[in-house]
């Protein structure tokens, strides 16, 4: 890809600073050579404030990058889009992650970090995780920090390296576009 004046413009649809964060550092590590201009904006998931199944979670992450993309010009757009799910194995955290460069969208999805199962019925009782963790944890805005992935790793994972892992792999089609054509 060519980027003009050796800058690569990225829009992120969230200003949460962990997202913008983690999709300036993934770039920065792809692009070494490259200035990175990485901002974060408002735009709308159009789902649950607290999505609570892997469609509704995916389905936020979209919209948000197509809400980017039709109102901003960029190199790349990127949303993540943090949501729960119960599996068969139990309840679960995880994100999507979009990218979208021209007419590339590729999706991406972080591991999963089990939660535990009192924490999800809460959520399907309308809760947010990042305030209900904080709650339970006696934290402060949590969701803009490490997460609830820092809190129940007791920090040795973050939310930010959770991203940071789904978007770098989302990324192995644009580096490698002749192959995945």
């Amino acid at each position: 890809m060519e980027f003009e004046n050796n800058t690569i413009v990225a829009l992120v649809g969230s200003k949460n600073p962990v997202k913008v964060n983690a999709f300036k550092d993934t770039l920065a590590r792809i692009y070494p050579d490259k200035l990175i201009d990485c901002r974060g904006v408002d735009a709308p998931s159009l789902v649950s404030e607290q999505p609570l199944s892997e469609k509704e979670t995916y389905q936020g992450a979209v919209n948000r990058v197509n809400y980017c993309q039709s109102h901003f010009e960029a190199d790349f757009y990127a949303a993540m889009e943090g949501g729960v799910d119960h599996f068969e194995y139990g309840p679960a955290t995880f994100a999507y992650v979009v990218i979208s460069a021209g007419s590339k969208m590729q999706v991406g999805r972080s591991a999963n970090l089990p939660i535990p199962e009192s924490v999800y019925n809460r959520l399907q009782q309308g809760e947010e995780l990042g305030p209900l963790m904080d709650q339970l944890f006696g934290t402060s805005n949590i969701k803009q920090k490490g997460g609830a992935i820092g809190l129940l790793t007791n920090g040795l994972e973050t939310r930010g390296g959770n991203y940071t892992q789904a978007l770098t792999l989302a990324m192995a089609p644009f580096l490698h576009a002749d192959r995945f054509s």
